[in-house]
């Protein structure tokens, strides 16, 4: 089992409620190496890899609230289009990258109706329960 400092090798297969696949290492061709306890993983990931032996596969549900969280409309953000020069252009239902005070962002563009582009700072995986297909195949020591 792998303990916090410790890094791993795992494969894994995320997918959400109805099954649909959201991202996979196993698709990729190479397993994900990560530091047990640096804050780079989902809290209920690296749970449930820390309960693992090497060599082990398991499957684990990790509640939205282990993962990225409950979704929350505050962070819907109502901007008038005269504020967003680029506002024609932007994708209904995509995710984009606008300046941002101190850098850029990444929001979904939710809408856009009279005159207001509303736009959603969530994690795309916002309020969804994940399940994981995991092996851990290293503890690097």
């Amino acid at each position: 089992m792998a303990k916090a400092g410790e890094r791993v090798r795992v494969h894994y297969v995320g997918t959400l409620e109805d099954g649909t696949e959201f991202d996979s290492s196993r698709r990729r061709g190479r397993p994900l190496e990560f530091t047990m306890g640096d804050g780079r993983m989902i809290a209920g990931f690296e749970r449930v890899v820390g309960e693992m032996a090497e060599g082990e596969r398991r499957t684990a549900t990790i509640p939205a609230a282990e993962a990225y969280g409950a979704y929350d409309e505050s962070l819907v953000e109502a901007v008038p289009e005269a504020e967003l020069p680029c506002a024609g252009r932007l994708p209904v239902g995509r995710f984009v990258t606008l300046p941002a005070p101190g850098g850029a962002a990444r929001v979904r563009v939710d809408r856009i109706e009279d005159d207001v582009v509303y736009l959603d700072r969530n994690h795309e995986l916002a309020g969804h329960d994940l399940t994981f297909d995991v092996e851990l195949l290293e503890v690097v020591r």
